[in-house]
This record gives C-alpha cells, sequence and structure tokens, in this order.
C-alpha cells in the first residue's frame, strides 16, 4: 500500500470529513476520494461507507488508519536516528499555547533556542474558550494545553503527551481585605463573598463548583470575565475575589494579595500535546526539552519569591 494513501486514511480518521482533509493537504476533495478508493481496492475491502451527507470509516478503515500512525511513527524515528546522526536538529517547527501559558513560557524559550542553527520555532496562541486544545495537534507540532489533569480522551486519541508543570491556583483579593490576614483560605472562609468568576466550565470556574460543595451553598458571582487581566483590575478595585494562577498573579504589584486554597483541588497541569510522529522529529525534541527545562526554571523562580 502507498504509505501517501494511508497518510489520507488517517487524516480522515482525524479529521472526520474529506473537505477538512482536502483542506489540509491542498488537494480537492475529489482528489481524496479517488486516492482513498484506490486505496480501498488495494486493501481488498470496504475502508469508508456513506453516512449522512458524509463518509466515516469502517471498523477496517480505522484499524487501517492505526496502522497508518504507526507507519509514520516508524518513518519520523527512521527520519530522526538520521537527523540524530549528523547531529543537527533543524527545520521549522509550530508551537501554539493558550495566553497565561505564552506568558509564562514563551519569553524563555525563544531566548533558549535562539542561537540553535537552522531552527525555526513559529508561535502562535489561541483562544482559551476553544473546548478542546487536542483538536489542534493535525496542525500544529507542539500544543501547550492547560486541564485539571491529564485527560484520558488526549490518551485516547494516541497522543504524545509531555508534562510541564502543574500550578497551584489561588484566591486573589483586593489588598486590605479581611481575608489577607490568614496565609491560607478553606471554602468556609470564602461562604459570604463576592466572585468575579470566569466563563462558565472553564477550569477557575471548576473551582468555584467545588467550593459551592463544599459550602452547601451557591457561590454569588458578581461578574464574569474572560481575560485574567480585567478579572485582577475588578478584584483590585475592591469589586469581588477570584481564582487565578499563581505564577502570573504576584501579590502587591496590582492592587492584589493571593492566598492557597485548601480543602479542594486547585491545581492545573499544564502540558505539551503532540502527535506520536511528530514528537519523534529531532527539532521537535529539542524545542519540548528546552519547553520542559523552561517550565521548570520559571517553577522554581516564582516558587521562591516572597510571599506577599
Amino acid at each position: 500500500m502507498d504509505v501517501r494513501r494511508l497518510e489520507l486514511l488517517r487524516e480522515l480518521a482525524e479529521r472526520g470529513s474529506i473537505t477538512a482533509v482536502a483542506a489540509a493537504t491542498n488537494r480537492t476533495s475529489s482528489a481524496v476520494s479517488q486516492q482513498l478508493k484506490v486505496l480501498e481496492r488495494e486493501a481488498g475491502i470496504p475502508l469508508t461507507e456513506r453516512r449522512g451527507r458524509g463518509v466515516v470509516l469502517t471498523g477496517a478503515g480505522r484499524m487501517l488508519a492505526q496502522t497508518a500512525t504507526d507507519v509514520a511513527i516508524a518513518l519520523e524515528r527512521a527520519d530522526a536516528l538520521w537527523e540524530d546522526f549528523k547531529q543537527a536538529p533543524r527545520g521549522d517547527v509550530t508551537l501554539t499555547i493558550f495566553p497565561t501559558g505564552g506568558q509564562m513560557l514563551l519569553p524563555g524559550l525563544l531566548s533558549a533556542i535562539a542561537e540553535v542553527p537552522g531552527l525555526e520555532l513559529s508561535c502562535t496562541d489561541q483562544d482559551p474558550l476553544l473546548p478542546d486544545f487536542a483538536d489542534l495537534t493535525p496542525d500544529f507540532d507542539i500544543v501547550v494545553a492547560d486541564a485539571p489533569s491529564i485527560l484520558p480522551s488526549w490518551r485516547e486519541r494516541g497522543l504524545a503527551v509531555v508534562p510541564l508543570m502543574t500550578e497551584p491556583l489561588d484566591v486573589a483579593l483586593p489588598e486590605g481585605h479581611p481575608l489577607s490576614e490568614k496565609r491560607t483560605l478553606s471554602p468556609k472562609d470564602l461562604v459570604d463573598e463576592t466572585w468575579v468568576g470566569v466563563p462558565l466550565g472553564f477550569p477557575y470556574d471548576r473551582i468555584l463548583r467545588q467550593i459551592e460543595a463544599a459550602n452547601g451553598v451557591p457561590a454569588r458571582v458578581g461578574q464574569r470575565f474572560l481575560d485574567n487581566g480585567i478579572v485582577e483590575a475588578i478584584v483590585a478595585a475592591g469589586h469581588g475575589i477570584a481564582i487565578l494562577p499563581r505564577y502570573t498573579t504576584r501579590d502587591h504589584e496590582n492592587g492584589l494579595v493571593t492566598r492557597p486554597l485548601t480543602g479542594v483541588r486547585a491545581l492545573r497541569q499544564i502540558s505539551a500535546l503532540l502527535r506520536p510522529d511528530r514528537a519523534e522529529r529531532p527539532s521537535v525534541r529539542l524545542v519540548v526539552e528546552a519547553l520542559r527545562a523552561e517550565a521548570e526554571r520559571f517553577r522554581k523562580e516564582h516558587e521562591t519569591l516572597p510571599a506577599g
């Protein structure tokens, strides 16, 4: 079977439609369909079937798509061995990240790889409202995502997952707030407070749901904002308290005080997600290792800063 046709089958499995595969591979939909029909003749059994106005993979098609992934991994591994032999990771690497992750990690990462000859790293940020950052892995070499933990769906999709950092989420208070006298805060301490929240379903909002469950009463949310900078400004002005990430919200720099939250799991796991074949590329491996080193450096630096 032709490796290029196997790759089209794999793209169909991941992207869900012939139109999406055509757009991603710079082909027409009819050209993609024709190549898949040739692959089907080579396989000798149906690989796709009509469903509604589109096509989906049969059981055999899904199995062969997984084989295509294995072939792609093997090819990238072979290329990686050759590149390692030449000791010259090079080429273009694309990375996308959520905004506060970029704020933490990109300045140091770009400095770390700036002098690597022949390596070009192109970075973008993404709207944090995206339901699942794993959906971006077909289009970027490295996708940096945050979640309460490593999601089972990432593993089910066969992605390589590289943990980078576990970041605590703290309670942000305006300076002078009575609760700032406490070193840590429990859900009970917060029962009568007005919150400056985030959109429903966001990781920080899930922490608020845990606080509600612990207290047995709904939290009073005055406002909701997507942007952390707006949340910080509203809290600093005395219009409520909020859940914010520890490493990008510093005490006293903008009229805020942050305190750790006890009694609920208030953390987010930051991970790099990659398609497994791309994870074998020397240039991508080099960037991932630099990303891990920067995450560790950033975490240690900010954990040693004096508390407010």
